[in-house]
Parts: structure tokens; C-alpha cells; sequence
């Protein structure tokens, strides 16, 4: 199955670039997301933790 998709690939002019620009969004994506996780208020972190836990009547969220 491997060798047919190969193939057609091949033939694709350009078609090298696509693996590039995958591996960037994944990174960059990655990148931003840890930047947020370190960078993210506090007390948003610690209401976002405590909602399942609250009853219904008590979220203010």
C-alpha cells in the first residue's frame, strides 16, 4: 500500500515542502502552547480546576 502512495507522491512537483510545513505548525503550535501554560493568570488556572467539582448552583464561571 505504502509503494502506491509513494509513488504518486513522487510524481508531485513541490511535494517535498509539505512535510516542512507540517513539522512547523506542529512545532510552533507546541511552542505557543507552552508559552501560554507558563504565562496563563493564576487564579483563571485555579477556577478552571475547581469547576467539576462545584455543584451546579455554585458556578459562577
Amino acid at each position: 500500500m505504502f509503494k502506491f502512495i509513494k509513488g504518486h507522491m513522487e510524481t508531485i512537483a513541490g511535494v517535498e515542502v509539505y512535510p516542512i510545513i507540517s513539522l512547523l505548525i506542529f512545532f510552533i503550535f507546541f511552542v505557543l502552547l507552552f508559552w501560554w501554560v507558563l504565562t496563563a493568570n493564576k487564579e483563571y488556572i485555579k477556577g478552571m480546576e475547581e469547576i467539576p467539582l462545584e455543584s451546579e448552583n455554585e458556578q459562577t464561571l
